[in-house]
């Protein structure tokens, strides 16, 4: 089996301080990449600071033979997601990778979330991913090279209680994907995103004791290393993982139902009428673009 190997690339993973960033910065920087490590070190509610976290992963790397740079920018602003980037400048030259991983909790049931909790992840998950990424795509376009990964969760997917502005964060993250991968195609920059399931402590009250070890978070690994290769065929893809199962997951629309002729009115009672057909995903179809949906239209259209 050929080995799959980053030697000569240079790879950003956010909040790589522990957990699942630590993971991909320690295997990214044993197959040869050079690696920005960046955590602010802040709790699980993104309180505070502490630069070890860090520290400890660079020192890691180093003393296993690897090249890493330690940075603590937080990446919910502009000034600091272009530090981010210039950091990796400033030690290697360029860019070639950046796994979007950094992230807060600030769990609260909707009717009890207050306009801090929900602006503080909104700025961290959604904000921070567009901070960092749009000048690393900067860089990565004078190579025509990059690979990209956003973090999204099965919490903004498809819910989860008490999350709504995680979740909303996290589907954002696709809208992000979904036209970037548009806008940066030429130039073979992929961008994909996952949706990681794995005991850490953003998720530790989340599972029962006994999964701890099943939700290792190294079986996220293998996939996003695998996305951050130049083996990579796809963009614009997101899957979901976790235990060992891994599966591409999308939005899809059923084929619906054509009322009318697209120049009469479409009456209340004919949506009654036609409800069964048109909630149906017994026959689904997957989107690469907005445009695509104009094929279900095409007979009125046409």
């Amino acid at each position: 089996m050929t080995e799959i190997r980053y030697d000569g690339r240079v790879a950003i993973v956010t909040g790589a301080g522990m957990g699942i960033g630590r993971m991909y910065a320690l295997e990214l920087a044993h197959r040869g990449a050079k690696v920005i490590v960046n955590d602010l070190g802040g709790a699980r509610d993104g309180s505070g600071a502490d630069q070890s976290a860090a520290d400890k992963v660079v020192e890691e790397i180093r003393a296993a033979g690897g090249d890493a740079t330690a940075n603590y920018d937080s990446v919910a602003t502009m000034e600091g997601g272009q530090h981010i980037v210039q950091t990796a400048l400033d030690a290697y030259g360029k860019l070639d990778i950046l796994i979007n991983n950094a992230g807060i909790l600030r769990d609260r049931s909707f009717l009890k979330m207050s306009e801090e909790e929900w602006d503080q992840v909104i700025a961290v998950h959604l904000k921070g991913a567009f901070c960092v990424t749009q000048p690393a795509v900067k860089k990565m376009k004078e190579n025509n090279y990059g690979r990209i990964v956003f973090t999204s969760s099965a919490s903004g997917l498809y819910g989860n209680f008490g999350q709504c502005n995680y979740g909303a964060a996290k589907l954002g993250l696709v809208g992000i994907m979904n036209t970037l991968k548009l806008e940066v195609a030429k130039y073979d920059i992929k961008v994909n995103t996952i949706a990681p399931t794995a005991w850490s402590r953003m998720t530790a009250d989340l599972f029962p004791p006994e999964y701890e070890q099943k939700l290792n978070p190294q079986f996220n690994e293998p996939m996003v290393l695998f996305l951050c290769s130049e083996d990579v065929p796809v963009t614009g893809m997101t899957f979901a993982m976790g235990a060992g199962w891994y599966g591409r997951t999308a939005v899809v629309s059923g084929n619906g139902v054509c009322l009318g002729d697209a120049s009469r009115p479409v009456a209340v009672e004919e949506i009654r009428d036609n409800f069964d057909q048109i909630v149906s995903l017994d026959e689904t179809k997957p989107h690469d673009n907005g445009g695509s949906i104009f094929t279900y239209m095409a007979p009125l259209l046409s």
